[in-house]
This record gives structure tokens, sequence and C-alpha cells, in this order.
């Protein structure tokens, strides 16, 4: 502990208390107080302790620093500072304090095997704090990644990096983490530079996409209740945000609302999870190569259908029935026939209406989720008439029919609201509910069903219709998805995957859907094992390099198992489900008997009927009941016949095994029923024709047809030409004679043809249905089960369940993996509770140590030798090739331990810091070689800008050249014409006439200005500096307001620099400035990464910080070479950094470097959440930049800097003045002009839209020149005015003395106070001017030299000046005024500027 007062800094020469507490074997004290310097080591530090308490040195001990209390412990390095570290505590806990406080030093015995212990060997120290990634632990142990999850887990990190994987533990709880300036804050950062985050795997992912080229994808695996979906729909938000470029497209939002929209159709509330996925889904994000989003697709894997039938007590149906029942209104009840949940059998459990608030929000949600994936409100009704259908449908009920040879069905009322919903007829919806058709050779024989076979086919029914609808959805949300240039195939595209797959899941009654699920997952584990241990170690030996293998657990032979033939448990589950003899017995005796020595294999002991399956993750107990009956769930014949004679068009539809022909089918159908009202029309017209000329002789047949029928002309003129030539035709015939018939088909394709020119082109048609399709195909339900061939068998459910996911591991190998390790924290899902035994078993299973070491140990960089040479070029020599030497002696110049890096045979491997190490050191190598470039190439463009203002220069003073004249010209030709009509002695006065001359004209050209209207635009800023925007809301959000939740689909305002998110209502209840909280405006506690105007007010009008730190340099730094260009130490940055942020009157700059202190004044300017150039006038700045004429872009730049805010204006103004003196030096600190603009353009002026490095690299040098034409242009006044200045010095000392030897000979007449202005002595009227002289001095006094005021004159000051030269021009009307006299006037014109610069 360091004993100094609180906010003191240990200043040089000085000694500090440090208290250590020892936690050794032997009797110590319980605390040891040294008094070492602020610079001493860990090392150092040890050994005071060591002999202060009289320990055997020759063993070996270690530092541990303690922060917070039962918190982490981390050893410091023996070359660390302590007393840098303990600066970096709060104030409070760097006095002296006992243990309780939270924060002080061990000292600890070491092992010999660098592993900490308490000399003992029994108990370990684990230093996980400081790691944000398990591979920078020092001791690799179970328990000590146990530990560090654990800790992290309970500081609210839920995130932890293993290298390049996410480990993510479910806290089951909301975290305020994912917030739109959390995606902001991660984009375009390396994996790893800052805390983990699934928002930084996602930006890593969409970069690596736009770098490589390559298509990515994300791999999310855990077992059920980990987390998984909720973390896909993270990595969708911040995907889609990644591409919108400052805009949000249709694209993006269609994206965000399917998620809502399957979720509620495919997720339930389990056991493990109150927010079950119940299906595998693939979504495939599509870009351009530019990075924006131009479509996905959706892909489902095996929905768990016989949740709707049958769960658990404790678990629920899918969220869209509760939804629907709880949500609807009462007019939808009405129209849908809705009831209670508790009255559905497909409902019967315990429900608990105590979240029926949320049921009724998730409703809405739904709704607007729905319209977003472009469901109107017709077709939503469609689905929820068929949702209400299927709950009727369980409540079928079966009674003996009285003759007792069948089946009755009821209750009647049941059976109509059925029939209702599905528009089917009521007689035929009972007999396909009790009856079954037998197809024979020669005839159709009819059998009633048994209890059990009706039971199982109304199941069936209601499955059937549940997984039709949910494929429908699903391809809808795909069209919807769909871009026209997807089905080009000349049209590349890159994309991003992310596989959201089952988790694993062991109830206490697992069948066959608990079967294929946990054999995905299997699948996924092996993909998972391949890329991170097979493919690793079999490229390091294949390149030769020196490696130690590592052994994990191989689950391939439990896939064999499964599904290897001809004797995979899949395979003899489809031989057996096609025998009609064999039983759910048979099949589990033929398990055991072709499989009674796998190892991977446990039969049940006695007569049970299930067996068990040795998985990764452990022993699972399967009941054979029902498993041949689930793999051939089909829809019976009867049953797609009844749907099929629906009167409703969707439940044909559903039906339908083709949508593309069922698709081509309804415009067919709909063609020939428009023919049909068009001539059923004209029938009618034709009749009231008729009626007409009856009560009406006088009407010419003609007349009629034409008064009634309304068609184009020349179809009258048809009509009229064929009664001419046959006047004898009635209406009756003439509108049936075949000339009317091919008038109507005519009509009809008018009609299509116009209706065609105003549909939108978004809308679906058969190629592009096809082409959805044939994306999605492998998991539609197959023909063959709706439409069952009577002499061939369908294909079973586990075989579709295979194809379907051997195509997705397919795809998913075809891209570059991120993986992401979901972890659930605790049985019971309780809130923030951390179960050691559960999470554990999780990593074991996983392989999460093994992982851990092959990650740590391995090399994540890999290059071939051309790759290398491409990518690195730059800092090889000329001559260099693609030879292992030149590589090896580059990576040995750099000083890389020689395990950091291996040289292959083809290939370079490296470790991810070595990597970041030589990524960094080859960015500032080529941007050394840019500023080489652009400083040649500035110079030959200044130098032909010379040489074009010398000849223009030239020709005026010939006067050959007389156009449009600019303001430099116009001064420069009124200097050479007062030279030339001056006299030998009047020369040394020529420049101060031609001062004058300009000081006159730069005034009549600002009251010109203002005259014409063009004053400064009035800025209204928002309330408190917040700049607010609304957004929809598409992942649950907490307000920073009032804590409550902001939920999907709502409008959220959020402050677009601080990045402040609430509610609409809570928009009054801000009392806080932008980005810090302090109040009545004076400078809060915050001083980086606040806006200007907060750290400004009338005391500090520029902020005290950087007012600071812009005078030390200014004090003791212009003259160090690479000002600004050279960094300082990186932990000196971090102490500083602090003490400004909290204290900077506390804090003493000389005790740091100068690089120190000016890499701070580069990240205030950069951390400001508007820049000071603001983002508002960015674009402006870059459009007068672009201006062809020098003139024409000085002007405008300076115009935009009128309409700065305030305190921007006058906080640029102060930099632009430092940076004039920094550049003034130039050949001491070899900082120029330009080279200061390209390090201060990213500061002050950049773009808000930072997704597309592309565009803002385009940006690059038109910020660079924009900020250049700052320095120089004021450069070049600061230079004119000191030159001014010097001269006018001169001249004020001649005046003086002649002043005074006037003085001695004149006698005063009048008293100077008496009668100042009306005196005609010369002597008073010069001792008048001498006095306002002093009063000048004493009113207008400059504290420092402002170029603002070198670019406008004060006004008082040329009021002034006008004062005195009417003075002058009184007191000698007769006499011109003299040369001292002017000499005075042009003293006083800029004596505020003089007096202040000197």
């Amino acid at each position: 502990v360091v004993v100094m007062k609180a906010g003191e800094r240990p200043r040089k020469k000085t000694t500090v208390f440090l208290q250590i507490y020892p936690r050794l074997p032997q009797d110590t004290a319980a605390c040891c107080t040294l008094q070492v310097s602020p610079r001493a080591t860990a090392a150092t530090v040890i050994q005071n302790a060591g002999a202060t308490l009289g320990l055997d040195m020759t063993r070996h001990y270690a530092l541990l620093e303690v922060r917070q209390d039962g918190g982490a412990e981390r050893m410091l390095g023996h070359s660390e500072i302590p007393v840098e570290r303990v600066l970096l505590w709060p104030p409070a806990a760097r006095n002296q304090h006992p243990q309780e406080e939270g924060y002080y030093f061990i000292l600890q015995a070491q092992g010999s095997g660098g592993d900490l212990g308490s000399g003992t060997g029994g108990s370990e120290v684990y230093s996980s704090e400081e790691y944000d990634d398990l591979c920078s632990l020092s001791t690799l142990t179970e328990d000590t990644i146990l530990a560090a999850l654990r800790r992290r887990f309970y500081k609210h990190n839920i995130y932890t990096y293993a290298s390049g994987i996410l480990v993510a533990i479910n806290p089951f709880k909301f975290l305020p983490i994912y917030n739109p300036k959390y995606v902001k804050m991660y984009n375009d950062q390396p994996l790893g530079k800052l805390s983990p985050h699934i928002f930084a795997v996602a930006d890593v992912a969409f970069h690596t996409m736009l770098k490589k080229q390559e298509n990515q994808c994300v791999v999310i695996s855990g077992e059920s209740g980990s987390g998984k979906t909720q973390s896909a729909n993270f990595l969708i938000h911040c995907l889609t945000a990644l591409s919108q470029k400052g805009y949000s497209s249709g694209v993006e939002r269609t994206i965000l609302g399917a998620g809502p929209v399957l979720e509620a159709f495919g997720n339930a509330k389990t056991a493990q999870n109150n927010h079950s996925s119940r299906f595998g889904k693939f979504i495939q994000v599509n870009y351009l190569e530019s990075g924006v989003v131009r479509g996905a697709v959706v892909e489902k894997y095996f929905l768990e259908k016989c949740r709707l039938v049958f769960r658990d007590r404790s678990e629920r149906n899918y969220h869209v029935f509760y939804y629907l029942l709880v949500g609807a209104s009462k007019e939808e009840q009405r129209e849908f026939s809705l009831l209670h949940p508790e009255d559905y059998a497909y409902l019967q459990q315990d429900f608990n209406l105590e979240d029926a608030e949320d049921l009724r929000r998730e409703f809405k949600r739904l709704h607007q989720a729905m319209e977003m994936v472009g469901f109107l409100v017709p077709t939503k009704k469609q689905i929820f008439s068929v949702l209400s259908a299927i709950l009727y449908l369980g409540n079928v009920t079966y009674s003996q029919s009285e003759d007792g040879q069948g089946l009755e069905a009821g209750p009647a009322d049941v059976l109509y609201t059925l029939s209702d919903l599905l528009e089917v007829k009521q007689e035929l919806l009972v007999e396909a509910l009790t009856k079954r058709k037998l197809m024979m050779a020669n005839n159709t024989v009819v059998l009633h069903y048994t209890l059990d076979e009706a039971v199982t086919a109304r199941d069936s029914m209601a499955k059937s219709l549940y997984s039709s609808l949910f494929d429908w959805i699903v391809l809808h949300i795909n069209h919807a998805l769909l871009n026209r240039r997807d089905m080009e195939e000349a049209v590349s595209c890159l994309s991003i995957g992310i596989l959201d797959i089952f988790g694993f899941e062991d109830f206490q009654t697992n069948s066959f859907e608990q079967f294929c699920i946990n054999y995905s997952i299997e699948k996924v584990h092996y993909y998972f094992h391949q890329h991170v241990f097979t493919l690793e170690q079999e490229e390091y030996q294949a390149e030769g390099i020196s490696w130690s293998p590592i052994d994990y657990k191989d689950n391939l032979g439990c896939i064999h198992l499964i599904s290897q033939k001809p004797t995979g448990l899949f395979h003899i589950l489809d031989e057996e489900s096609n025998l009609s003899q064999s039983t759910d017995n048979t099949l589990l005796e033929k398990f055991k008997q072709l499989h009674h020595d796998n190892p991977y294999f446990v039969p049940t002991a006695g007569m049970e009927p299930a067996f068990i399956i040795q998985h990764f993750t452990g022993t699972i107990k399967y009941q054979i009941k029902d498993f041949r009956e689930k793999n051939t769930d089909h829809m019976r014949p009867e049953i797609v016949s009844l749907l099929r004679s629906s009167q409703r068009a969707f439940m044909r539809q559903l039906i339908g095994s083709d949508p593309v022909a069922f698709f081509r089918w309804g415009i067919l159908r709909s063609t020939i029923h428009i023919i049909a009202v068009f001539k059923e029309a004209g029938r009618r017209r034709a009749a009231a024709v008729t009626t007409m000329l009856l009560m009406h002789p006088q009407v010419s047949p003609i007349t009629a047809i034409k008064s009634n029928v309304f068609i184009y002309p020349f179809v009258h003129q048809l009509i009229s030409q064929s009664a001419v030539q046959k006047p004898s035709l009635k209406p009756q015939t003439l509108l049936k004679s075949p000339l009317a018939s091919c008038l109507i088909y005519f009509l009809v394709g008018w009609l299509v043809g116009c209706l065609t020119c105003v549909v939108p082109q978004n809308l679906m048609n058969s190629r592009s249905l096809k082409h959805i399709v044939g994306l999605t195909r492998h998991d539609l339900t197959p023909r063959s089960l709706l439409h069952p061939h009577p002499r061939k068998q369908p294909s079973s459910i586990s075989a579709q369940f295979q194809a379907s996911l051997n195509q997705l591991l397919e795809t998913v190998g075809r891209a570059e993996p991120f993986f992401i390790h979901c972890i659930r924290s605790n049985a019971e899902k309780k809130e923030m509770l951390f179960d050691d035994a559960l999470v554990l078993q999780q990593m074991r299973y996983t392989g999460m140590l093994e992982t851990v070491r092959i990650r740590k140990s391995g090399y994540n960089a890999k290059f071939t030798f051309k790759e290398f040479l491409e990518k690195f070029k730059v800092l090889l020599p000329k001559e260099a090739t693609s030879a292992p030497k030149d590589i090896a002696n580059l990576l040995q110049k750099m000083g890389l331990g020689q395990s950091t890096y291996q040289i292959g045979k083809t290939k370079v491997f490296l470790k991810e810091r070595e990597r970041q190490h030589l990524q960094d050191t080859l960015n500032k190598e080529v941007m050394r070689h840019i500023v080489i470039l652009q400083r040649w190439f500035r110079a030959c463009l200044i130098r032909r800008h010379f040489l074009c203002k010398k000849d223009a220069a030239i020709r005026i003073q010939v006067g050959t050249y007389v156009p449009h004249i600019s303001y430099k010209v116009l001064m420069t030709g009124y200097h050479n014409c007062v030279s030339s009509h001056a006299g030998a002695k009047q020369l040394t006065e020529v420049s101060l006439v031609v001062n004058l001359f300009q000081s006159i004209l730069d005034g009549f050209i600002r009251g010109e200005i203002k005259r014409e209207g063009f004053g400064l635009p009035v800025k209204l800023d928002s309330p408190l500096g917040h700049m607010f925007s609304t957004y929809q809301v598409n992942i649950r959000q907490s307000c920073d307001l009032c804590g409550f939740y902001i939920w999907v689909m709502e409008k959220a305002y959020m402050c677009s620099a601080c990045k402040l998110i609430c509610h609409k209502k809570c928009l009054s209840k801000i009392i806080t400035d932008c980005s810090t909280r302090c109040d009545d405006g004076e400078p809060g506690c915050l001083h980086f990464g606040v806006q200007v105007c907060v750290l400004t007010n009338k005391t500090y009008p520029i902020p005290m910080v950087l007012l600071m730190m812009l005078e030390h340099v200014e004090m003791n730094g212009l003259y160090t070479e690479g000002l600004y260009r050279k960094s300082g130490s990186a932990s000196h940055a971090r102490e500083l950094h602090q003490l400004l942020e909290i204290n900077p009157e506390t804090a003493t700059l000389e005790n740091y470097s100068i690089h120190t202190v000016t890499g701070l004044v580069k990240r205030w300017f950069r951390e400001l959440p508007d820049p000071l150039l603001t983002y508002r006038l960015y674009k402006d700045f870059l459009h007068a930049v672009e201006l062809p004429e020098q003139s024409e872009r000085l002007r405008a730049v300076y115009q935009k800097l009128d309409e700065l805010p305030s305190a921007n204006f006058q906080t640029l103004e102060r930099l632009v003045f430092h940076l004039v003196r920094v550049a003034k030096e130039e050949q001491h600190n070899r900082m120029s002009a330009n080279s200061l603009a390209i390090v201060f353009a990213p500061c002050i002026l950049r773009s808000q839209d930072t997704t597309d490095p592309f565009l803002v690299m385009k940006d690059v040098s038109k910020t660079t020149t924009c900020v250049e034409i700052l320095i120089s242009e004021q450069f070049r006044r600061y230079t004119e005015k000191m030159k001014d200045i010097t001269e006018l010095e001169y001249a004020e000392a001649l005046a003086v003395n002649q002043l005074k030897l006037k003085r001695r000979n004149t006698v005063r007449t009048v008293s100077l106070h008496r009668t100042p202005y009306c005196c005609h002595e010369v002597g008073s009227t010069e001792s008048s001017i001498m006095y306002i002289i002093h009063w000048g001095r004493t009113r207008f006094t400059a504290p420092a030299f402002q170029w603002r005021r070198a670019l406008h004159p004060s006004s008082r000051c040329l009021a002034l000046s006008m004062m005195i030269l009417g003075l002058c021009a009184a007191a000698r009307p007769w006499k011109p005024i003299s040369g001292s006299f002017r000499r005075t006037v042009l003293v006083l014109m800029l004596l505020p500027e003089a007096n202040g610069t000197l």
C-alpha cells in the first residue's frame, strides 16, 4: 500500500511505503511494511520483503496483487512496478488499510515448476482476473479454468476467450451489454483487443469475410438451456448493424423480423430452458462484396412434432399457441373460435397465468414481426385459423358406436367448429377420423379404426398440419429474404452462416426425438474436433515442425454405431419399420443382438424396454417405445384427401406436395375463374341490354351496348362493324359470338398485363419460388409422405434427418468456422447462479481443457511462403524471395522468440500475439512510406502552384494580363503600384500603407458579406447536448434512465453521440449532459470521451485538461523530434490518463515523457463522441476540399468553420495555433504542416459511418488536405503578422522618440483631462494620442495570439483607430498627417495581437 495523500502522485527522489501480507507455511508477521522507491520492481520488493521477514531466498517467491475482497489474484511479473499498480486502485484504497478493503499485495512461495503454492504444494492461486483469454493462464487444469470462469461470471463477465473460441455462460438474466454502443465499440477491432463479447466474434467474422473474400460461419454449440438461440439472435443483430452503412434497408428488417416468427412457431418451454429451440436452423446471410446485406436463407432441420400432442407435465407446447390464446382480441377470439388454454387437450398441463402479460406482449411482437417478413393481415388470419383447428383436433374424442362395428367421433360442437375452420364437410371429416381405406387388387376395402389407431391418425393429422404450416412459413420467409440477383449464377456473393443446432438433451424419458437430436450433436462435435484437433495436428506433422501431439476423446465410434451401414441403429430401425410383423420389442432385441459387444452400446438389465448409448457427454438411456411409429409418421391418404377437398385455398396449399406446381396451378385456376366471371358478366349485361331495347324501342342496339360495355374504343368499333354488317343480330347473339369470346379473352390478357405492370416486382413468381424450393428441398415434407405411392415405401424420418444433416455439414464445411461454446450455469434456471459441478461436467464432455491446451501451444496464424511474401513484402529486403531463410531473418530481426513461431516445409506458423505485432509493424512501415510519397507529391503540387502564381504576378507587373483579379493578386498589384510611386525616402513606409489598405479592404469585404445576408446559420442544439433519433428495437435492451426493458419491436430513442438509450416517455427525465454525469454545465468528473460543450464554460473557454497538455508541450516539447509521430510508454499513458480523468489538478506532467503527453492529446480528440469538426459538417468539409481553385477551397473551409459550435470553434482555434507553433520549429521536430495534418485529421475530422473501411480509406486524403489547409494558412498569416509586428515595433520606437523631442520644445497650454479632443496644439494632440494608446493597451490586450482575430480584426480596434484618425484630422486640419502619426495609428490597429504575441 502506498502511504500518501489521496490523489497524490509519488514525486521523483521520494520513497513510498508498501504493505505486504505474507501467505507462507512458516510463522511470520501478519504484515510487512516496506519503504521502497516509486520505480522499484516486483523483484526488488520481493528481495526486501524476504530480508525483512528472514526468508530463505534460495527459494522462489511471487508477489500477487489482490483486487476486491474475495476476488481475483494476479501475479506480478518481476519487471512490473507495484507502485504503478497501486495508482490504478481507487483513491480510498491507496492509503493504509486492512485486508478487508480488498486491495493489497500477497507474498507467496513459488513451486519449482513455476506454479504458485503455499510452500507445501497444497493449494494453488490462479491469476485469472486480468485474463480475458483462458490460454493466458499460467497453469492449465480443470480447476484453474473453472475458477477463472466462476470469477468472471460473478462479475457479470459471461464471455471468455479460449484463443479464437468464445465461451459463453448463460446467466439466465438479461445483461445491459447489447445496446448499439457496444456494436460501435467492437467495430473493426481485432479479436482479443477488447474484453470478450459475442459482438467481437460477429465483427471479426464480418471483416474477415471482406478481407479474405471467403465465406464464414459461426457454429454455436451447447446443451439445452445454455443460451444458443439468444446468442444467434445477438449475432444476427450485430451483423445487420455492421452492414447497414448508416441506414436500415428492408433486407435487414426482414432478417430481424424472421427471428421472432421462427421462435414463436418453433420454440417451447422445457424443463431445462424457458425458450428452447425444438428445431435446428442454419441462417446464411448473403453480402455484396462491399459488405452490404443483399439477402439471406433460413434452413430448418427436424422440427419436434411429437411435442404438439404429448410432453411432460412441467413443459409446454409451442409458444405460438399461448401467444394466440392469451393475446388475441375479443374479435379474434370470435373469428377463430378460441377457448381458454386449459380447455384444450393438447395444452393440458399446469398452465400458469402469471406470465399472461408477457404472453400478450409477445403476441403483439409476433404481429409486428410477421408484418416485417411480408405476412399481410389476411395471411395472418389464415395461419391463426389453422392453429385453432390443430388445437380443436386434440379435443376430438372417440366412443364405441351403437352397433359395435366401429367408432364414433365427437363432441358435435367440436366437429362443427373444426370443419368450419378447415372448411371441409363434417361428414367427410368424421369419416377420415374413424375409417381408413385399404387398396386391394380389384377393389377398395373400408376398415374401421381401433381406438388406438384412431387416436394415432388424429394426432398424425395434427402433427402433419403443424409441420406443413411451419414449412410454409419458412418458405415464405425465405422468399421475403430473397434477392433477385441470387438467382443469377454469374453473380458471386459472400456469406456468413450461423448454425443454431439442437442442444444435447437427457430427460427422464428419452425417445426417438432425443435420439435424433443427440446424434446431430455428435456430428457437430466431431466437426469441431476435426477442425480444432485432427486437421490442426495433421498439418503440423505434414509441415515437419516441432510438435507434441495432444490426445483427445474421439466420438467417431458413437457416430458409426448410430449411422454406419449396414448395422447402424438408424438402418436397423428402417428395416424393422418396413416389416409389418415387427414391434418395438423385436427392434430392441435386434439392437442388442448386433451390438452387444460395442463399447458405445450398453444394453439394459432384465426386460426393461430401453437401451443406453455412451455419448461424448455421458450415458443416456432411450425408451424404445414408439420408435417404429415415430420413424414412419406418415399422413394417411384419407387425411390428405380430406384436406385437399377444403374450400380454403390456403389449406390446399399447405398439403400441396410441390409448391411450384401448386403456384402455377393457382395462376391457371385464377385465369379460368376470371374468364368465367367475364362471361357471366357478359350474359348479365346482354340481358340488361335486351330489357332496355324492349322498354325503349327507339334506342339502337349499338347505343345500348356502348352505354353498358366499358372497354377500349377499338372494341366498340369492332362491335359496331359487326352490327352494321349483320344488323339483324340481337345483343345476346352478338355477345355470344366468337368475336365476343375473342374480345373477352383479349380483355383478360389486358387486365393481366396491367396487373403485371402495377404489381410489385418482389412478389412471388414461379422462378423465385423454384429457386427457394431448390435451396430448402432437403427438409420440406416430401411428396411420398403427403401422397404415398401404393407400392413404394416412403422415406423414413431418420433417413430424411440424416440427409438434411449431411447437407448442412457440407455447407458449413465450405466456410471458415468460428466456434461459440454455450454453457448452462445451473439446472434450476436461477439468475446469476454458478453450479460448479454442472459447469465442470459440460467442460469435460466438450473437451475444454484439451481445447485450451492446443490453442495455447498451437499456432493460430499460418501463411504459405508466397502469402507471407505478398503480405509482408514491405518489411522484407528488396532482393528477398519467398525462401524460408529470408523469412527467418525477418522474424529474428524483429526479436520474436523461437517458441513463438516455426517455419515448416511450405508454411510459416505464428502465435496470434506475434502475428498482431507483425501486422502493427507492417502498418507503421506502410504509413511511413505513404507519408514520404505524400510529401513528394505535395512538394510537386506546391512547386507547380508557385510557378503558376509567379507567372501570373509577372504578367500583372507588365500590364499584359488584366482579367478577374483574386484577393492575393490584388494585394500584390497594389504593393507594386505603391512601390513605384514612392520616393527614395518613402520606401520604408510602403508596407505600412499596404497593410492599412488591406485592413480597410478586409473590413469592406466583411461588411458586404453581412449586407448580402451571408450571416452565420443558427444552430439549435438538442437539450443537454443529446442528439436523439428513433429506431426499432430488434433484441431486448434496457433503458439507461428507468432501468426497465425496451422490448422487441418497440421504438427507442438513442443519442447518436453518447449512445444513450431510453423510452420516449423517459426523455423528460434526462438530467445529465451528453456523455457525462455533471450538473449545471460545469466540468464534471470525466474529461475524456465527453463533448466539448460540456467541458467549457466562462471560467474554462477551452477544456482544462487539453489546455494543460498543450501548454506543457509548448513549453517543453517544441524541439523534440517526432513530437506527434512517436508514442510513449503504454503503462505511463494509462497512468497519466487515469490521473487526468479523475483529478487533473494534481497531475504533474513534468514526470512523464513528452511523447506520453502528446499521445494523450491525440487520444483526447479521438475519444470525443462528436469530433471537433462535428459529424454534421463532415461531408461539407470534404466537398470544400474538392473545389478546383485553392482560393475557393480556402474560402469554403473557413465558411464552414464559422458554422461550428462556439466551444468547438474556440478549442479548434487553440489547437491550430498550437500546431502552427509546432510546425514553426520543423527543422528541429521534423513535424511539418503535412505531417501534423496526417496525425490530427483522423482525430478531429472523421466520419460517423465506419462500417466500410474502403470508403473511409478513400476519404483519408481529403480529410488530411482539409486539416493541412487550416494549418498552412494560419502558419502563413502567423508569419506575416510577426513580420509586420517587427516592423511596427521599430516604427513605434521611432515615433516615441520623435514625440519626446517635440514635448521638450512645446509649452502645454491645455490640460489633457479637460479638453483632450478640442485643442489645436501639437503637444496636446500627441499627448492625447499617447493616452489613447495607453488606454487601448489596457483594454484590448489579448491573452494570446488567436488566428481568428487575425482573420477578422476586432471591430473595437477598428473604431478606436478611426477615432484617432478623426482626432488627428481635427487637430491639424491644415496639414497632412505625418508618417510618425500613421505609424502610431498602425501600432494601435494591431495592438491586441502585437502585445499578446510579444
